[in-house]
């Protein structure tokens, strides 16, 4: 598949210009309702949906079914670090209105991140064909894992990045609105936002050493790689606010994404031995992740909404108006006279002398 330059360049204005009008839309602090998710998780789909038919229809129909199998995989494997978001949110007591902004930055370092893992990939692949057969069996002993842990959640507040972070980095107790980063009395700390941000982007890079190796299963051509890991991982913050409060309901979720790491680990192995249409292969991952879902949301019908649970990482709150007005510029002192010390308060400016003050003083 020969992509020429001016087709990366329109894909990376195309995701600038998604990313930018993402950003003003939510530009004020707000709590996302189901609603505003859904719609916004429409769009996404839809450019992604839309993205694939211009590759099918400038590419051919092969190419088209291996972005679209790619894409269902990196779209299928996102609903599990969704749910991961949604712990460390929950173990942070991170506020509503704050949660967009920490994963608007975290996508924002997982496109970039990725990119790198895929080319990096790319690379690999193109000068030592053999570790395609390492890729394979890693995902069939992903696959396995899974399976085995299926009922076991993460746990933020034992995660040893945390321990790092809290170790090495000052950090308040409070939420300081958006902000990652306060200044107090001249010292720079960390708000708990910026901790979960830590987490957060750790954790995309965990689930990515797992979707990258399965979307190079279905397609070995770095621009659809690339191009359904964007469009898949561009609507997460919108799937986050939608499913979030739904987790418990999948409770089958977690095997179909393990057998579809499965499937495309024994795919990768058969692939010099006998070959799997593509067509094939994305009808088998389509079928597994729908029949996983319906038997999730048959089981547990009846069930309504309910805020995810999770042991606390710590004891945070909000930080009142007055702690508010004490933050002093982040990446600017204010200014002091070289006699005042650190932490020193400035001496009270002598108050006026009245005139008959003065003409008492010059009689003397």
């Amino acid at each position: 598949m020969n992509v020429p330059l001016y087709a990366w360049l329109t894909v990376f204005g195309v995701i600038a210009v998604m990313l930018a009008v993402d950003l003003f839309a939510h530009r004020k602090a707000h709590v996302i309702g189901v609603r505003e998710a859904a719609i916004w998780s429409v769009v996404w789909v839809v450019i992604g949906i839309g993205f694939g038919a211009v590759i099918w229809s400038t590419a051919g129909a092969e190419y088209g079914q291996q972005y679209y199998a790619g894409y269902l995989i990196e779209k299928s494997l996102a609903v599990d670090n969704v749910f991961v978001w949604a712990i460390i949110f929950a173990a942070f007591a991170v506020p509503r209105q704050y949660q967009h902004r920490v994963l608007f930055l975290g996508v924002l370092g997982a496109l970039v991140l990725r990119g790198i893992f895929i080319a990096a990939g790319a690379v690999l692949i193109e000068n030592f064909s053999w570790i395609l057969y390492i890729f394979a069996a890693f995902l069939i002993y992903t696959g396995y894992r899974m399976i085995r842990t299926r009922n076991e959640h993460a746990h933020p507040e034992k995660s040893p990045v945390l321990r790092l972070f809290r170790r090495f980095i000052p950090m308040t107790d409070a939420f300081h609105g958006q902000r990652f980063l306060v200044r107090k009395n001249g010292i720079l700390l960390a708000t708990p936002l910026l901790a979960v941000l830590v987490l957060v982007e750790v954790t995309d890079v965990v689930f990515a050493v797992d979707s990258i190796p399965a979307i190079f299963a279905v397609t070995s051509e770095p621009f659809i790689v690339f191009t359904a890991n964007a469009f898949a991982i561009l609507g997460l913050r919108a799937m986050y606010f939608l499913l979030a409060d739904l987790m418990h309901r999948f409770v089958y979720l977690k095997i179909g994404l393990a057998l579809v790491l499965v499937w495309v680990g024994v795919k990768m192995l058969l692939l010099d031995v006998f070959y799997i249409p593509t067509t094939v292969s994305l009808g088998v991952i389509a079928l597994i992740i729908t029949v996983s879902v319906v038997l999730s949301l048959r089981a547990t019908r009846g069930q309504g909404r309910r805020e995810v649970e999770a042991d606390a990482a710590g004891s945070f709150r909000e930080a009142t108006p007055a702690e508010l007005a004490e933050l002093e510029p982040v990446w600017r002192r204010p200014a002091r006279s070289f006699e005042q010390k650190p932490g020193q308060k400035p001496e009270p400016k002598p108050e006026p002398k009245s005139e008959p003050q003065k003409e008492n003083e010059n009689r003397r």
